[in-house]
């Protein structure tokens, strides 16, 4: 009778366990295999004069764990990470696609300047609770089996901050610029004032709720968001103003403040070409082509 104890590769969860007692158990010779899934290995009891060492790792290798291969839980951390967040990635969709109605959803939610710290929490509860549960599965909790699955917990709340980052701080404020109001019907570019405003929002994934609060407005022709909380607006004055701009709901929760206004007639006088005469010539002093004595 002898007794070794063998280390095995790929040995993750209490299914693995049972599979290598119960193969290696069956092997003529053998009378007891313990697998030890915080160890990382198999203690086998058998009859030297049948069976030996190595058949035992063969049967291992039969069964798929002495190879040097790495355990895939990133597939199970990468899927814990995301479930919480089906609600913003249906969002994202929808807004890639061009459903409005997914704003008129997620409003109520995006009126709470809380709501990204909420959903943050929510995802890593999701993500403490789902590794608590892997863990007392697989008999590992404990700080021995914390340890031993340090990896796959990295893993899991890596990806679960990680899609948070994405998400607040890239996906959504793209989405604010992603649908532009487009020109307006019969207005000229020129007959546009522009509005420079900071909002008071607590990180940019609140921006695309500013952008579609503006373009319910009629009269907007054009919002464009700039990291971190810089709003553009063109929009013509004859159809909307700053004040009913200001006086959107949302600027009570998100206050507003305006960088710099310009209307369309100052910057049509901005670009627009200049001449002057002294009047040597004949011509009038400030004139333009016509009524200027030197042909000016």
């Amino acid at each position: 009778m002898k007794k070794i104890n063998l280390p095995v590769k790929g040995m993750h969860c209490e299914s693995c366990v049972k599979k290598i007692e119960q193969g290696v158990g069956s092997m003529k010779g053998v009378t007891s295999a313990n697998a030890d899934l915080l160890e990382n290995q198999v203690t086998v009891e058998y009859y030297s004069d049948q069976t030996n060492q190595k058949n035992i790792l063969s049967k291992l290798s039969e069964l798929g764990y002495s190879s040097e291969k790495k355990e895939q839980t990133w597939k199970q951390a990468l899927a814990y990470g995301l479930i919480p967040h089906i609600g913003c990635i249906g969002f994202i969709i929808a807004s890639v696609i061009g459903a409005t109605v997914a704003m008129s959803i997620f409003r109520p939610l995006l009126m709470n300047r809380y709501i990204f710290h909420f959903l943050i929490l929510i995802s890593i509860g999701f993500a403490t609770v789902s590794s608590v549960i892997y863990l007392r599965k697989n008999k590992l909790l404990s700080i021995k089996g914390i340890k031993r699955k340090k990896g796959y917990l990295f893993t899991m709340y890596g990806i679960t901050v990680g899609i948070n980052l994405v998400l607040f701080f890239f996906v959504f404020p793209m989405l604010a610029n992603l649908s532009p109001t487009g020109a307006l019907v019969g207005v000229a570019d020129s007959d546009l004032s522009t509005l420079n405003m900071k909002v008071d929002i607590p990180c940019p994934g609140h921006a695309p709720l500013i952008t579609s609060e503006l373009k319910t407005l009629p009269g907007i022709a054009f919002v464009k968001f700039s990291f971190p909380e810089n709003f553009e607006v063109k929009y013509d004055e004859r159809i909307t103003t700053k004040t009913e701009m200001l006086s959107l709901e949302v600027f009570e929760e998100y206050p507003a403040t305006i960088l710099s206004s310009e209307t369309a007639e100052s910057l049509n006088k901005q670009s627009a070409p200049t001449s002057t005469c002294d009047g040597s010539c004949g011509g009038t002093g400030s004139c333009g082509k016509s009524s200027c004595g030197c042909g000016g």
